[in-house]
């Protein structure tokens, strides 16, 4: 089979290759891969910073749809199924757990449905089910204009919740608003802290959730509401902070976060359950939907890894295979 090969390095490092294909273990299944979404945490492991698992495969990919080729649990062969998968979604052939496999929602193509895995899976579990988002309450999300930013505004206002987001440009912070984003700063131009509260009245937000991490740490304390929850996905700009614990004292804050990847089957099966019993039935009537910013050809996957770093885009890029 073809795939996407690498070095550690820049984009120019991705090669498409050959090789068997995978063999699924007991419980997982063989997907014919039409399409692998393209995410940053592909590109920090492209770059070394984030090794796979020891028991992963070393294939860059973490989401991808297509058929079912061997069938495991509830999966029969030619089911079409889209899978966050615990690497190999770069290549014609990948395995994952038949628990973290969903159905194509009504009407999707290969495409759309290889871009829901793994934000849709990352905005579920720290959004709803670590943040504790509800309807009437609020929430600041950073890097809005991204695949995780532009899945969680859809996600947060279908479950009624206000939304609030920061994004890098005016076209950026205007696509956020027309997904039904309630207020969108411009964290080039304005100051978010005093934005965001006079978007709130001063009452601040509920949940934060954040991408950046330590240069927004002490800023994203100060646009909680008293018991607000802050969410840490990632720290693309760094992971050390100076706290100052009296703000997180005084207004009675919770700080948590998580990554994807090194949770346990049995967890992302949990997640895969929620999505499909409260997600799924929202991408099948058309209330929310992946935004695809842009597609490559499988051979062209350096191209999609430049364009992530870029930052340009507005939503997802996938490869088609």
């Amino acid at each position: 089979m073809r795939y996407v090969a690498h070095t550690v390095g820049g984009p120019e490092t991705l090669v498409v290759g050959t090789m068997d294909p995978p063999v699924a273990a007991p419980g997982e299944v063989l997907i014919h891969v039409e399409a692998a979404g393209v995410n940053r945490p592909d590109v920090s492991q492209r770059r070394g910073a984030y090794p796979p698992p020891p028991d992963a495969s070393p294939v860059l990919g973490l989401e991808v749809a297509g058929t079912v080729a061997t069938a495991a649990g509830e999966w029969a062969v030619g089911d079409r199924v889209c899978a966050l998968t615990n690497g190999g979604g770069y290549a014609e052939y990948a395995v994952a757990p038949a628990t973290q496999c969903l159905p194509w929602p009504v009407g999707f193509t290969a495409v759309q449905a290889a871009a829901l895995p793994e934000t849709f899976f990352t905005v579920w579990a720290n959004l709803f089910m670590i943040g504790g988002l509800v309807a009437g309450e609020s929430v600041l999300i950073h890097g809005g204009s991204s695949g995780i930013g532009t899945t969680a505004i859809q996600l947060a206002k279908a479950m009624g919740a206000r939304v609030y987001v920061t994004a890098g440009s005016a076209e950026k912070c205007d696509a956020c608003v027309a997904l039904g984003a309630d207020g969108a700063i411009n964290y080039r131009a304005a100051d978010f802290v005093t934005s965001l509260h006079a978007f709130t009245n001063s009452a601040g937000v509920n949940v934060v959730l954040d991408m950046i991490g330590a240069p927004y740490f002490q800023q994203n304390l100060r646009c909680l509401a008293m018991d607000g929850r802050l969410v840490l996905i990632a720290f693309l700009n760094g992971a050390k902070a100076e706290i100052d614990l009296t703000t997180i004292m005084t207004r009675r804050l919770h700080v948590t976060g998580s990554t994807m990847r090194p949770r346990t089957a049995a967890q992302k099966a949990a997640i895969a359950t929620e999505l499909r019993g409260k997600v799924w039935p929202l991408l099948d009537a058309g209330r929310c939907a992946p935004v695809v910013h842009a597609t490559f050809p499988l051979d062209q996957a350096a191209a999609a890894h430049a364009l992530m770093e870029a930052s340009t885009h507005v939503g997802k890029i996938v490869l088609k295979v």
